[in-house]
């Protein structure tokens, strides 16, 4: 179960200008970021899951990216509850808003594979659930599960007090997301003490992965605005993502 709450963590992660290619700002992301986290749930190591940033692609290398997250249980947790899931999103660079993802969901006795191929200008997105395609209405500037952590890296101010809103299509649906910037404070973890903003994700919703509320996550306030840690409750206890490896050396 602890693992698959991970990528609710992620999707809790709109208001953003296009900008030309000669114009880009620098991203906080790069080709060959690589994130390992460690997932605990009740004091117990739960799962392991890996952010990447797989590089450019398509037939303009310059202007998308593909990101994508697996998470897998542990093996005491696979014991009773195996979780094999992987999410693939390709992003535009230039607006930051995803073309395509795909989500593999191996969740215990649940197998799901959904598809969504994402057409803003027209103002709809393709979701392919089991087979089963559908055409739905998003609005303007619409993320997608994945793609709102990289978005929010971004264009989040991180000093107290700032804020931002976005739009997700999750499972079918459209959710309106708010995240704020809390404070700015040291945290202690795997990678020592570092200065991060205590970011809240306000959640309006129970999602799939049976989060209790909203979601916190610890973003360094450097230049590359990495999560070092993710925490939200659950229905017994609450569960934490740590990163443990992926970060430089100070």
């Amino acid at each position: 179960m602890a693992t698959r709450l991970f990528l609710v963590l992620l999707l809790a992660l709109s208001f953003f200008s296009p900008a030309q290619a000669a114009d880009r700002p620098a991203r906080p992301f790069q080709p060959g970021e690589r994130f390992t986290y460690d997932i605990s749930w009740l004091n117990i190591t739960a799962g392991t899951a890996v952010m990447e940033v797989m590089g450019s692609s398509g037939s303009d290398p310059s202007s998308l990216t593909t990101v994508v997250t697996t998470a897998r249980s542990s093996p005491l947790v696979t014991k009773f509850y195996p979780v094999d899931n992987r999410v693939e999103s390709q992003i535009d660079l230039d607006s930051l808003l995803p073309q395509h993802m795909t989500f593999r969901r191996r969740e215990g006795k649940r197998k799901n594979d959904f598809d969504y191929t994402f057409r803003h200008h027209e103002g709809t997105v393709t979701a392919v659930k089991d087979g089963g395609s559908e055409v739905l209405a998003i609005p303007p500037a619409t993320q997608d599960a994945i793609s709102c952590l990289y978005f929010v890296r971004t264009a989040l101010p991180l000093q107290a007090g700032a804020s931002l809103a976005m739009n997700v299509h999750h499972d079918k649906k459209n959710y309106k997301l708010e995240v704020r910037v809390e404070d700015i404070e040291q945290i202690k973890g795997p990678w020592g003490t570092r200065e991060a903003a205590r970011v809240l994700v306000i959640m309006p919703f129970q999602g799939i992965f049976l989060n209790q509320g909203n979601v916190r996550v610890w973003f360094t306030t450097d230049e590359r605005r990495i999560p070092l840690r993710m925490k939200a409750k659950v229905i017994i206890g609450s569960i934490t993502a740590d990163l443990m490896d992926g970060l430089p050396k100070l």
